[in-house]
């Protein structure tokens, strides 16, 4: 899978930068999701566990031939999003 980010014209390093997230996590989020939604304009949100245990949510565009993906930016869930995740993944697994 071809993964590209979005880069932040002031600094020149990937946005994903600016909230703590590597781009390994965000690659492991894609391979195993757990939810993998439709969001706004075209664009999908992977919620996900990384290898470190982390929860992220990723939010990126599906190249039209299918074979890549373009994340536009990738944050940790905490708090409410995390508590709200964690309910639907155990209803889901009854």
């Amino acid at each position: 899978m071809d993964v590209r980010f979005y880069t932040d014209q002031g600094t020149g390093q990937p946005h994903i930068y600016n909230h703590g997230v590597s781009e390994e996590e965000v690659v492991a989020v894609l391979k195993r999701p757990g939810e993998d939604r439709p969001g706004h304009g075209g664009s999908r949100v992977a919620v996900g566990q990384t290898n470190a245990g982390r929860h992220l949510r990723v939010i990126y565009v599906p190249d039209d031939d299918g074979a890549g993906v373009f994340v536009v930016t990738a944050f940790e869930l905490t708090g409410k999003p995390l508590f709200a995740y964690r309910r639907r993944m155990r209803r889901r697994r009854r």
